[in-house]
């Protein structure tokens, strides 16, 4: 089995960290969102992946390289214009061959992972299998209807009035049968080609089609909102480790990762929480589900339930709280009780205590 990651997309919802950032790179518990995607892969067994990028490949190249460090090897498949999921198969054809192969957005979290349904469909394998989830609102998402027996009877994408509540999240096992159906089906009125489309056409030409339910933790990291609440769930899982500086006038409480380079000064950290390569955390309070990442400043501030993208600094300001803050990006304080300084880029959420 092969694996193929789609990380084309602009992220325009993750505005206006996407201008400078692909979204798969966005760090979750300081690893790129694509790099979390790479261990549930791995996981599986498969390790030859095909990653499909559009114009921020040299960004995403950079991060992977050729995917030795993360156990497997990556094939870099261009696709010029975001044309759909079935349309990214069809640019993968020829890396794909004849082999079955899984299909994974980038920008997804399952971080429970999906090997029992991998088996399912290695045991089996039914010509398409769609991972589901059972979600409170399916309007927003491609909904499977499945009869008894896990059987797909009809695939909707974004159904006004759901007649199912599972959705699908991203995550697809396909035998080559696939590739016949995306040769069939026509671009859908927004343009694309549809992958849902795909499997429904096989559907209608009788092919064994199947779901099988998620259980675990799933989230699209595609807002800001989305992005540390998925923070919170992967720090939760993180064990105490301290191979850093930490001078005895702080504490530590908790599970801590303070990384090698990085010094805690005066300061209290109340985990979970992580301390990046070569940051500096002095004269501060660190509260729970915090990521520092590389090269950080925190400096007489109190920060909890946020994310610091690699060079932020954060210096005398109390009360950073449910933030994400962009790479080398400042924020300080200044000295007046009746204004304040801002540098708002575009597409940017600021609030401010009245």
């Amino acid at each position: 089995m092969k694996a193929l990651v789609l990380s084309g997309g602009s992220g325009t919802r993750l505005r206006p960290f996407t201008y400078s950032m692909p979204k798969q790179l966005i760090p979750i518990a300081n690893r790129p969102v694509i790099e979390h995607v790479l261990d549930g892969i791995r996981a599986l067994g498969v390790t030859e992946v095909g990653v499909v990028v559009g114009e921020r490949r040299p960004e995403i190249e950079a991060v992977l390289g050729d995917g030795s460090a993360l156990g497997v090897r990556i094939t870099y498949l261009s696709q010029q214009q975001p044309l759909g999921l079935a349309h990214a198969v069809s640019v993968a054809r020829e890396f794909l061959g004849d082999d079955d192969f899984v299909m994974y957005l980038g920008d997804n979290m399952l971080p429970q992972g999906v090997t029992e349904i991998a088996a399912e469909f290695r045991a089996e394998r039914p010509s398409a299998q769609v991972v589901v989830c059972k979600v409170p609102d399916p309007r927003a998402f491609g909904v499977a209807e499945v009869d008894p027996d896990g059987r797909v009877l009809r695939l909707v994408e974004k159904p006004a009035q759901p007649r199912s509540d599972l959705a699908l999240v991203g995550v697809y096992f396909f035998t080559p049968d696939i590739h016949r159906a995306v040769a069939a089906i026509v671009p859908s009125a927004r343009g694309e080609l549809e992958i849902t489309d795909a499997i429904q056409w096989l559907v209608a030409e009788g092919a064994d089609v199947r779901a099988r339910e998620y259980s675990g933790y799933w989230k699209d990291t595609g807002r800001v909102e989305d992005v540390l609440e998925c923070n919170r769930e992967l720090l939760d899982g993180i064990t105490r480790s301290v191979r850093g500086e930490v001078d005895e006038r702080s504490v530590l409480i908790g599970e801590v990762i303070v990384e090698e380079s990085a010094r805690v000064v005066n300061s209290r950290i109340e985990g979970p929480v992580v301390v990046g390569r070569g940051s500096v955390v002095e004269n501060s309070h660190i509260g729970p589900h915090t990521a520092i990442g590389r090269d950080c400043l925190l400096s007489d501030t109190w920060v909890d339930h946020s994310i610091a993208l690699d060079g932020a600094t954060v210096s005398g300001v109390r009360g950073v709280h449910g933030s994400l803050i962009g790479r080398s990006a400042a924020v300080t304080s200044v000295r007046s009780k009746h204004h304040h300084r801002l540098v708002v880029g575009d597409h940017t959420q600021v609030e401010v205590a009245a």
